[in-house]
């Protein structure tokens, strides 16, 4: 099977889904340096199983997954796999997909885009749908942890450029939202929505 390896783009404030076959990668690109990317896995022959953030904490009994590192699923299996991480490595798996409900507990008095209709949208594509939106790896958020055990809302650490590329484990679908959080500063600090870029890497690359 060919593989398409030409760069893609995720709008800012929109979702892409992509399926891999076991080893196969994606390679996901913070053009600007600065957007945050909800990024989901699910296995590709039971949607039921998808990349848990609860599950991969208590195997890797980490907050932040490192180069290296493997994603597992909420059967507590490997899907994918952290293979390349050229940013500083500050990687959310705390907070869970922003929704119309959080942007209503924002003040929000009408609709907003958000990461939970973008996977909904990004899997009817390609003709799925998920019974639930699972707790994204929010790639490139800074969510500073306290020693209370108290969070914050940090700016990206990330540089135009850098880049992580995930390895499939398994054959799966990996979904893709630029974060369209644009009342707090995750995004940066001028809460302005980007556009990133993604490939597709056969299993040699």
């Amino acid at each position: 099977m060919s593989i398409d390896t030409t760069f893609k783009i995720v709008p800012a404030r929109r979702g892409r889904a992509v399926k891999l076959s076991n080893g196969q990668a994606l390679k996901i690109v913070n053009t600007h340096g600065t957007q945050v990317v909800d990024t989901w896995s699910f296995n590709a022959g039971n949607i039921k199983e998808f990349m848990s953030m609860e599950h991969h904490r208590a195997v890797t009994q980490s907050l932040f997954p490192t180069q290296g590192d493997l994603l597992y699923s909420n059967h507590r299996r490997p899907i994918l796999q952290l293979e390349v991480d050229t940013s500083p490595g500050r990687h959310d798996t705390l907070i869970a997909a922003c929704d119309v409900h959080r942007y209503a507990l924002l003040g929000c008095k009408s609709y907003h885009d958000n990461c939970t209709d973008n996977l909904t949208a990004a899997l009817a594509q390609i003709g799925l749908v998920s019974d639930e939106c699972p707790s994204p790896l929010n790639l490139w958020m800074n969510i500073p942890v306290t020693g209370t055990g108290a969070t914050e809302w940090g700016t990206p650490l990330s540089k135009p450029g850098d880049y992580v590329v995930l390895r499939a484990v398994m054959d799966c679908i990996v979904v893709m939202s630029t974060c369209p959080q644009d009342m707090v500063p995750i995004n940066g600090t001028d809460c302005i929505v980007k556009e990133v870029q993604y490939a597709v890497l056969d299993k040699s690359s």
